[in-house]
Parts: structure tokens; C-alpha cells; sequence
């Protein structure tokens, strides 16, 4: 037996071990393997070249050869063979604790750490001779959570009514960066990966209907290991991520109506159920999604290398089938660890989130609008200590070609190389100026509760998602990796505006790419004549609007609030199988109540 080079996993010094694994517990084992021919670099220069589905399955799926060998040798261990795909380059096994610990060598303990038990290891995982250098990675063995989603919500806060923001609606906020108007994204499919929860379809209906657009067509996509569409019934329960699935879904959607929206759920949020979520999306030629969003992700420090590999292998895959993924880079800051929480301990230095710091990722940061109409201005989004958007520099993945000459610095905290600077770009994530969305019967902002508007850079994956979906439609044809297209834009281009006020706690901003904001906020129709020209698009002109945003806002909250009764009595009937056609009350503004028809404009 040899080991499996990077599988290695350390002990999590905070946890307190139970004792071992029952060796009676069943498991689901994902094995990975190499792909028949080396993966392709990005390029010094240009657009990644696009292939499809099936001339990547012939060129850089797996070797069937090699998929038999892993067979045979879990066969021989008493394992079972659930499935196999050569695209994937996958082979899910399921088995006793028992016969996994014989066939790979390790020893499985349960721990608990506050409250929250899990099944782990440490060191490396062992593969027999044969397998050697055939096997890339191995996946399930360990079920502690990697992942957790980057939005932020608000426990009720007794008589806050009158400081309450009111936030804006997806639309307004797309009009806030001029997205393009004439555009819906028909024809684009937009692939949304969930690590748990759900959504109702009537309560979609009722939400998209109030917004004044035709609800999209939203889809679950089923697949052998997946997750399934599980809602809930109490949107402000930590443990319950229907915020996160129903923010993705109603920011996309409210932006690219017209688009096809696929959601592809996890079982959970440990690393195998990642992994296998977004390789099943990334090969789902069926649906053939253009677009995927992520608000899910972890500090880099914690996943394995063979996780962090094996990931990004599937992202660069992406960027070749001529998809573009976009991911939230966090919503801790640069530590990119909540400051107390004893479940996930910060140790003081500064770090990005995965998968974001990916370099085949688009890497979504936040800011917070500030101000109304014309004089509105956006800044770094950073409330407090460990609070505000993700960014920094990978300890990981070097710094790629489309980054070598924007000035990436040494990472901080402590000091380190140069490698991928973390994030591309930004949008508004900031509570103070954040989304109103329905989750679970439940309005946010709710100010008869003290509930805010959703925050987070969770936003922003999905609002760049639904922006590239209408850039798509625009073009006649899949943008696919975007990143190095958009690094050429710079230093000239009116497409993205720079971000230049504030900081994310190790990292300043300022002229130019920085670790907080990365290139800056979208400018929607000048970026896409950019993009169809191949040239950096005209500054636009500064113009005011008749009504800002933020008072559009108000007068729907105090709507809102008429159906509040209404509106809270349905989260006990959503708690049944019944409630699921009765729908939720909703006032949020129509697209014609807060015209925006310049950058700058509208909020």
C-alpha cells in the first residue's frame, strides 16, 4: 500500500474524540480518477478554446482501463460499484466502515465539536501499488462539513422598526449597474449549487409574480449521490440553509427571467458532496448549463490538497465546456473565519475562501452602496472584525497568466508569495443595502421584526450569474472563462468600476485590482458592448433619476407589512405537504417604479 498523495487530513485540534466509527455504518465512497490526457493550461494570452461534452469525454475523461482497475480492486474488498462515468472521471462505491477502513487503510473515529458530531481521520489515505498514480482522489471517508453558505441574516431585534434598511429588489440593483434592459437571458441556462435545503415552487411563483416578471422555469436536477430538494420552515434556524437557496434562486432569477435555472442539491457540505455536486453539474449535458453559481465555500487552510485539486480539475473542465462559474468569496473578511464561533476556531491570520481562490473560478467580492440617485457611491464591504467580503491571496494556486500584471500583492498575515489574487469582481452584499427576498412564508426585510435585507457575497455570485446569462443571450454565444477576457478590459475600459474606498481588514483598496474588490462592479450594457466589440466600452454619461431606489423601497415595505399577518400565518402552513399551493404575500416594486437608466442612477 502506498499513500495517496494529498489525502492527508490533521486532526481538528478543537474537537473532542467519541471513540471509533461503529464498524457497521454504511458509507458512500467517491473515487476519482486521472484523466486520459493532461489537462490543458490556461492560456498566456486570449479566450480559453471551448469543446464539447463529448470531445472532452474523449479527451479528458477517464481511461475506461483505469475505472475497471478500481472496480476489481472494490469488488475484491467487499465494496459495491453504485456507478461509474468516464467524463466524470468517477467510480461511487458504498460499503461498511469496516471493509473501507481494510481496503484504504485508515481508522475512522467520530468527534464532536460543540455540539456537532461528525465521522473523521487523520493521515493520509493508503491505495495498493496497482492503483498508484491512477487514483487522484478519494472522497466520503470523512463526513466533517467543509463548506458553509456565504449570506447573512439577522436574529429579530426587539424594536428596531425604525432603523430597519430597506434594501432593494434584484431588479433594482441590476438597474443599479445598468445591466442590459432589452435582454431576459432566454436561452441560457443557469446551474445553481445547493449543499442543502430547498425551495417551494408556489412561494417562487408568488415572489417573482409580485416583482412584476414571469416566473423562470426552475428545475431540480436529480443524479446518483445527490441531495434532494428539502425545504424548511424556519428561515431565521441556523441550521436551516433555505435562505441561501431561495436568495440564489430569486437573485438569478429576478435578473434573467427568461433563463432556465437547474438547481443541483448536496446531501450535505462535506467535501465529497461538493465535489460530486459540481461535477455532476459541469457534465450535465442534458441540461448544458452556461452559467453556475456557488455561494457555498470554506477557508482554503481546511481542505485537503487532493479536495482543492481534484475541485479545481473540474473548474477548468468548465472553462473548457464553456462554462463560466461564478463563487462567492466569503463574508468573514480576510480572516475568512467568523471572530467567535467555537465550532469553526480562527487562528488569527488571514486566508481566502475555496472555492473561490480557484483560478478557474470567477470569484465574486462585496461592496456597500452608500447614498441615493446620483450621488450614490459604492465602498468595500466591511462592517466589522471579521465581517465583509472575502479576499486575499491563495497560499494554494499560483498567481495565473490573466493575473501577472495588475499588481497582485504578497499574501498577509502572514507574509507570504505572490499567488491568485482573490476576488475578479463585486457587487452589493452589505445588509445596510441588501436584497429583499421570500424564504420559508418569511419577508426580509421585515422591520416589525428588526429583520434586515440579506447580505452577503452569496448575492453577488448569483447577481453576476444572471448578468452573464443576459451577456450570453446578448452575444448569440457561451463568454465560457471569463477571467482573462475581463483582465485585458483593464486599465481603460468604463465596464467595471473601480472600487477604491475601504478595506477587508489586511487588505486596502484602491486604484486598480485589489484584494478587496478585485476589478470592481459591472457596468451590465457597457460591459457587454465591450465583450461583443472586443474593446473597451465608452464612459458613460452620470444621470439622475425622478425617484431613487431606496425610496421605491420604502413605500413597498410599508406594503409589505399590510400583508404581514398573511404572510407569517403561511410558515405553519408551509410546515405541510397542504400549504404547497396556498403561496405567500408579497409586495416588492415593479420594474417601471424606480426608472435607472444611467450608471449611477437609480439608487
Amino acid at each position: 500500500m502506498v499513500a495517496l498523495s494529498g489525502s492527508e487530513r490533521k486532526p481538528n485540534i478543537k474537537a473532542t474524540e467519541i471513540g471509533p466509527t461503529s464498524p457497521e455504518t454504511l458509507l458512500d465512497v467517491t473515487v476519482r480518477v486521472r484523466p486520459r490526457e493532461e489537462l490543458p493550461a490556461i492560456p498566456e494570452h486570449g479566450e480559453v478554446p471551448q469543446m464539447t461534452h463529448q470531445e472532452w469525454e474523449a479527451k479528458h475523461g477517464a481511461d475506461p482501463s483505469d475505472i475497471k482497475k478500481v472496480e476489481e480492486y472494490a469488488t475484491a474488498s467487499g465494496l459495491k460499484v453504485e456507478t461509474t462515468s468516464v467524463a466524470e472521471r468517477r467510480v461511487l462505491l458504498s460499503g461498511s466502515v469496516s471493509a473501507f477502513s481494510k481496503a484504504f487503510n485508515v481508522e475512522l473515529r467520530d468527534y464532536d465539536i460543540n455540539g456537532r458530531r461528525y465521522r473523521g481521520r487523520s493521515g493520509p489515505v493508503y491505495i495498493p501499488k496497482s492503483l498508484d498514480g491512477i487514483v487522484a482522489g478519494v472522497f466520503g471517508l470523512s463526513d466533517e462539513p467543509f463548506a458553509e453558505p456565504h449570506f447573512l441574516r439577522t436574529a429579530p431585534i426587539p424594536h428596531a422598526t425604525a432603523t430597519t434598511a430597506s434594501g432593494f429588489t434584484p431588479i433594482e440593483v441590476a438597474r443599479h449597474y445598468n445591466f442590459p434592459a432589452n435582454l431576459d437571458g432566454t436561452g441560457q441556462t443557469i446551474g445553481i449549487i445547493e449543499l442543502g435545503g430547498g425551495f417551494r415552487q408556489p412561494e417562487l411563483t408568488t415572489y417573482f409574480k409580485e416583482l412584476g416578471v414571469s416566473p423562470p422555469d426552475v428545475k431540480v436536477f436529480d443524479f446518483v449521490g445527490g441531495g434532494t430538494n428539502n425545504p424548511g420552515t424556519d428561515p431565521l434556524d441556523p441550521a436551516n440553509p433555505d435562505v441561501e437557496v431561495l436568495l440564489d434562486i430569486e437573485v438569478a432569477g429576478a435578473v434573467a427571467p427568461g433563463a432556465q435555472i437547474i438547481v443541483y442539491f448536496a446531501p450535505s457540505a462535506e467535501d465529497q458532496s461538493f465535489l460530486d455536486v459540481l461535477t455532476a453539474a459541469v457534465h450535465d449535458s442534458a441540461s448544458n448549463p452556461s452559467i453556475i453559481s456557488i455561494s457555498w465555500g470554506g477557508p482554503e487552510s481546511t481542505a485537503t490538497s487532493q479536495f482543492q485539486q481534484n475541485f479545481d480539475e473540474v473548474l477548468q473542465a468548465a472553462a473548457h465546456l464553456g462554462i463560466t462559474v461564478c463563487v462567492a468569496s466569503g463574508d468573514n473578511a480576510s480572516a475568512d473565519f467568523p471572530l467567535n464561533d467555537p465550532q469553526r476556531p480562527w487562528d488569527g491570520n488571514a486566508h481566502v475562501d475555496f472555492p473561490a481562490s480557484s483560478p478557474f473560478a470567477l470569484a465574486c467580492g462585496g461592496t456597500r452602496i452608500v447614498g441615493t440617485g446620483a450621488s450614490a457611491n459604492e465602498v468595500v464591504w466591511h462592517p466589522g472584525p471579521n465581517e465583509g467580503t472575502g479576499g486575499g491571496v491563495s497560499r494554494a494556486f499560483p498567481l495565473p497568466n490573466y493575473q501577472a500584471n495588475i499588481g497582485v500583492p504578497n499574501a498577509k498575515n502572514p507574509p507570504g508569495h505572490v499567488g491568485r489574487g482573490v476576488p475578479d469582481v463585486a457587487g452589493d452584499a452589505a445588509q445596510e443595502s441588501g436584497y429583499q427576498i421570500l424564504c420559508d412564508g418569511q419577508v426580509f426585510p421585515d422591520p416589525r421584526q428588526g429583520l434586515p435585507p440579506i447580505g452577503g457575497t452569496s448575492a453577488v455570485a448569483p447577481l453576476w450569474a444572471g448578468l452573464l446569462a443576459l451577456i450570453n443571450q446578448g452575444l448569440g454565444s457561451k463568454i465560457g472563462f471569463i477571467n482573462p477576457v475581463l483582465y485585458q478590459l483593464l486599465p481603460s475600459s468604463a465596464a467595471l468600476e473601480d472600487i477604491i474606498s475601504g478595506n477587508n481588514g489586511d487588505y486596502q483598496a484602491g486604484p486598480g485590482w485589489d484584494p478587496c474588490t478585485g476589478l470592481g462592479v459591472p457596468n451590465g450594457e457597457l460591459l457587454l458592448e465591450a465583450l461583443r466589440n472586443g474593446a473597451p466600452a465608452p464612459a458613460p454619461a452620470l444621470r439622475a433619476d425622478k425617484e431613487t431606489v431606496s425610496e421605491g423601497a420604502d413605500s413597498r415595505i410599508a406594503v409589505l407589512m399590510e400583508y404581514f399577518q398573511t404572510t407569517r400565518a403561511l410558515i405553519d402552513l408551509l410546515a405541510s405537504a397542504d400549504s404547497q399551493a396556498n403561496g405567500t404575500l408579497l409586495r416588492c416594486g415593479k420594474p417601471g417604479e424606480a426608472s435607472r437608466p444611467g450608471r449611477r442612477s437609480g439608487v
